[in-house]
């Protein structure tokens, strides 16, 4: 019993501290959502419930927010990749589908000019095999390339299919439901992985990449496009104004959600810069890594390669 009582009197005399630091533990590792801080397991399901909410107006917020600017960012990523006819891409966290949307646009260009290059040069083809090879590429537009669209968010994902069934895409490109830190796929697969405003929101950025890398084949390429950090002064402040004063307005105007879009600008502040995200890439194995800037660094273009 003594034994008993002085056990308890130790335990009572330990300094607040340590209690502190033990119930941190129990807790889970500390990370951010956006200005708060929240256990690794809260963060995650923080942000699902902020794409949750936000889905059916995600693509009008966009426009809002970077008053179109975004569609012309997500042009830019994709003349970077220049796909050719036979490309199989990745694209995760992009459930709305508006990198896939502008590959099979690109790859089918690509395909059509393809077919037009080889008609120019063979002049002597016949009416009959000219009208043939137009119908043979058009049941394969997209010359056995194919996107996949990974996202962690069932919601976000509908969207994405209901724009794809309204706006008539349907051949080479399907949907799956899945985490970026533990992908549903097999090793060496893809050819291109691209992250389009999405890794900003992975709750371990490291892992994700790991990811990246191991899907990939040899030889395949990561792209990021991701809001980033501007380096002038007075182009960030005026950039500060703008996201703290006007984006959760419109987000609650638009979308009747302040709080989501509270966090997505706090989140922007939070995400390491450039010259950080390029070295995080590289420890992820990737090799040639580099980034451009947009807007003076308003988002940034990040690329590797496995090999």
């Amino acid at each position: 019993v003594q034994l008993w009582r002085c056990r308890c009197r130790a335990l009572l005399s330990r300094p607040a501290g340590r209690l502190r630091a033990h119930r941190d533990l129990t807790a889970g590792p500390e990370m951010h959502f956006g200005f708060q801080t929240v256990t690794e397991e809260e963060r995650r399901e923080k942000i699902y419930q902020v794409f949750e909410s936000v889905a059916k107006k995600y693509d009008v917020m966009n426009d809002s927010m970077t008053l179109g600017i975004h569609r012309v960012w997500k042009d830019i990523l994709m003349h970077k990749m220049n796909p050719c006819p036979g490309t199989l891409l990745l694209d995760v966290a992009g459930g709305t589908g508006d990198i896939a949307f502008r590959f099979i646009n690109y790859v089918s260009s690509a395909r059509e000019r393809q077919l037009q290059r080889k008609l120019k040069y063979h002049q002597n083809l016949s009416w009959q095999e000219i009208f043939e090879s137009y119908q043979k590429d058009k049941f394969n537009s997209l010359g056995d390339s194919q996107v996949v669209v990974c996202d962690i968010n069932r919601e976000m994902l509908k969207v994405g299919k209901q724009k794809a069934q309204h706006l008539g895409y349907s051949e080479g490109l399907s949907w799956v439901l899945g985490n970026a830190e533990e992908l549903p796929f097999d090793n060496d697969k893809f050819d291109v992985y691209t992250i389009a405003f999405g890794i900003r929101n992975v709750t371990r950025i490291d892992l994700a990449l790991q990811e990246a890398y191991r899907v990939l084949k040899p030889g395949g390429r990561f792209l990021c496009l991701e809001f980033s950090h501007v380096s002038n002064p007075l182009l960030s402040r005026l950039y500060d104004l703008y996201s703290f004063q006007v984006i959760p307005v419109l987000g609650e105007v638009i979308a009747g959600d302040w709080k989501s879009y509270q966090y997505l600008v706090e989140s922007i502040r939070q995400f390491p810069p450039q010259e950080e995200l390029k070295a995080m890439i590289e420890d992820a194995g990737f090799f040639k890594v580099d980034y451009e800037n947009l807007n003076f660094g308003i988002v940034a273009i990040h690329s590797g390669f496995k090999l």
